[in-house]
């Protein structure tokens, strides 16, 4: 971690770059989670007798190949066979780069099981997906419901993993003309890194178990509603650095900590009505983007997020009884109302 003033406390430093709150004790937790490997398993398929190699495949991942072939690859049965050899073909280099990046998957499985030990923790009664890597093409990245890119995807019984997006920032594919006009740019492709992989996936959990109520809301709201997901990240994450849990640089974390009395008198300076369903407004504060642009270019894009994170835990500091599930389900006025956000 670099200083920014050589002068500053260690602890000013951490707490601008980290959140090391001390969670719970989940050590008598059990959880088992495999990494299962996918990728390896389809690039190893013998493609001269796909007929044989398919249905081997199609045992081991039972709701993961059909989607994978058909919304992954957009393969139908007349088109199966080439497109599977011409995706193997096409992308076996992909294949040897995250072989090498991802020959050992131990780290993983253990930052997986800690983060679902939390999630055993908090709700009992959630069934864990596998977690399944894949290869998948280059040229574009999932969504959520909402409209989120992700290099993720969750399905029926799984987590998908795309490795092909986290082979570091510094990929030659990532710099292509065509990708980062296409699929992401380079102040989203930086993230494109193995320590985000798992804060990524996680938000896939967090959306499965309380999903995203924005539709049809307004600025404030769907801030709030954002804020609850990074909030509740942060019980399933909470020795994970806000870095890889935002997406955000130090720079641009310890920007928003100095400026947040700034953030929020220009979010309520520039929009009289905090409530409004301006759809510029509101992805000007929640879009990926290198930055905010009525706060320059030190700014984070997204930092509507970050603000919703803010006011969420100020409620959540004020009204100690009330447990997880009442402040995800609450109603974002109730939660703005009983925090009584004034930043300095």
């Amino acid at each position: 971690m670099n200083k920014i003033i050589a002068v500053l406390p260690a602890f000013i430093l951490l707490s601008a770059c980290s959140n090391y709150a001390k969670g719970p004790d989940v050590s008598g937790v059990k959880v088992e989670i495999p990494i299962e490997r996918f990728d390896r398993d389809f690039f190893s398929m013998d493609t001269i007798a796909l007929e044989k190699s398919l249905p081997v495949l199609k045992i081991k991942y039972k709701t993961l190949l059909p989607v994978f072939l058909d919304n992954i690859l957009g393969l139908d049965s007349s088109t199966l066979k080439a497109g599977v050899r011409q995706f193997i073909h096409l992308n076996h280099f992909v294949f040897d780069s995250v072989n090498k990046l991802f020959e050992n998957t131990n780290q993983l499985k253990k930052e997986f099981e800690q983060a679902f030990r939390y999630v055993k923790y908090y709700f009992p009664g959630y069934k864990l997906p596998r977690v399944i890597t894949i290869i998948g093409p280059m040229d574009v990245l999932a969504q959520t419901e909402n409209g989120d890119p992700t290099p993720n995807f969750i399905g029926q019984d799984f987590l998908g993993i795309s490795l092909q997006f986290y082979l570091g920032k510094d990929f030659s594919l990532y710099h292509d003309d065509y990708f980062i006009r296409n699929v992401a740019p380079e102040y989203r492709s930086r993230r494109f890194d193995k320590k985000y992989l798992v804060a990524d996936a996680m938000k896939l959990i967090t959306d499965d178990i309380f999903p995203e109520k924005i539709k049809g809301k307004g600025l404030i709201e769907q801030i709030i509603e954002k804020g609850k997901q990074w909030w509740l990240l942060d019980k399933f994450l909470s020795t994970t650095p806000d870095s890889v849990k935002t997406g955000f640089t130090k720079d641009q974390l310890e920007w928003c900590d100095k400026n947040e009395g700034m953030i929020w008198q220009t979010i309520l300076t520039n929009h009289k009505d905090i409530f409004t369903s301006d759809p510029m407004a509101i992805q000007n504060y929640i879009g990926e983007a290198p930055f905010t642009q009525n706060m320059g270019e030190g700014s984070p894009g997204n930092i509507g997020q970050w603000v919703g994170w803010q006011i969420v835990k100020k409620y959540a500091e004020k009204n100690s009884t009330s447990d997880i599930n009442e402040i995800m389900k609450m109603e974002p006025k109730k939660i703005l109302e009983g925090a009584k956000y004034k930043p300095k």
